[in-house]
């Protein structure tokens, strides 16, 4: 069976960075990929907008060219599928890891196959696992924690629960295709990461009451036909509700990380690595990419986290430089 110096677990952005710098190194790679090419990218909102301009979206030098001063979901899907076209990335699709374990090598073992490596990088993201409430009813079929475009909702009674980018997206959205919208936060005020381009829309239609906004709100239970929740003041309002769309983020994959060696600290469960090398405590396995951060899932992203690629390869090259 042939060992790869590398084998990469996730198909985004980062991993497919990581892919690049391996190749450049010389180093033989595979990457697998439980969805498509970029699936989490894949699995945005249809007419979502980046934060970031085209150029903090690069990878590995390739130029990024935007119509627009701000990317969208599609252009974005263009640009990293593109680039996994052109230069022939040794990629796996829609096979899903299953298990690491560490004997003198690494066995990787899928729903497909099993592969040898010297090293392991998991570069999975966040986006796989809802962070749930908790509550009663959020298992009916009404709520959403996933929200891709506003169509099915007009003319329905929509509950959009949080109030970061997606919350925002999915309220105005909603709204605008004849939903009638409330927000329900559990913070004093609508979150300051949304982008700033948006914040002023959002703001205006709770003050002008088109969108309802309830701030430091608890949701309490969802019931077929309605759901209850507390406002700041512990006043318990139970409202007609259609849809609920649970916009209250998403989480890495934890269990698998334990499974696979990796120590989780403290209560953001921030898995253990060495930030000069990107290597967990695990030897030879390494962590790039949204992953790091545990529950803290905006500590890291596509521009802050490219670097974590040279990172890593050079780290490998060293070591093997040593032997």
């Amino acid at each position: 069976m042939k060992v790869y110096d590398i084998v990469i677990i996730g198909g985004g952005p980062i991993g497919l960075n990581c892919a690049l710098e391996a190749e450049k190194a010389g180093l033989s790679y595979l990457i697998i990929e439980k969805g498509t090419i970029v699936n989490s990218l894949y699995n945005y909102p249809l007419y979502m907008t980046f934060f970031s301009t085209a150029d903090k979206l690069e990878i590995a030098d390739i130029p990024f060219i935007s119509t627009a001063p701000k990317p969208g979901r599609r252009e974005a899907l263009e640009y990293y599928q593109g680039i996994a076209r052109q230069r022939k990335i040794n990629i796996n699709l829609y096979e899903e890891v299953l298990e690491i374990s560490k004997t003198e090598k690494f066995a990787v073992k899928t729903t497909k196959n099993s592969y040898l490596a010297k090293n392991v990088l998991i570069a999975t993201g966040f986006y796989d696992i809802p962070n749930l409430m908790e509550v009663k009813g959020e298992n009916l079929p009404k709520v959403r924690h996933y929200y891709s475009e506003p169509y099915p909702y007009a003319n329905q009674k929509v509950a959009v629960i949080g109030s970061s980018n997606s919350a925002v997206d999915a309220a105005l959205e909603t709204y605008r295709k004849g939903a009638q919208v409330t927000m329900i936060i559990r913070h004093a005020e609508i979150s300051k990461s949304v982008k700033y381009w948006v914040k002023p829309d959002i703001i205006n239609r709770i003050t002008e009451g088109s969108i309802k906004a309830f701030f430091n709100a608890e949701v309490l239970e969802i019931t077929p036909q309605t759901i209850i929740f507390k406002d700041e003041n512990q006043q318990v309002h139970e409202i007609e509700n259609d849809f609920v769309l649970a916009m209250t983020g998403y989480l890495p994959n934890f269990e698998f990380l334990k499974d696979s060696g990796i120590e989780l600290q403290d209560e953001c469960l921030k898995p253990l690595y060495d930030e000069t090398t990107m290597e967990s405590n695990v030897s030879g396995l390494y962590l790039a990419g949204v992953v790091c951060g545990g529950k803290d899932t905006h500590l890291w992203f596509i521009e802050n986290s490219r670097i974590h690629a040279e990172i890593i390869v050079k780290n490998i090259v060293a070591k093997n430089s040593q032997e």
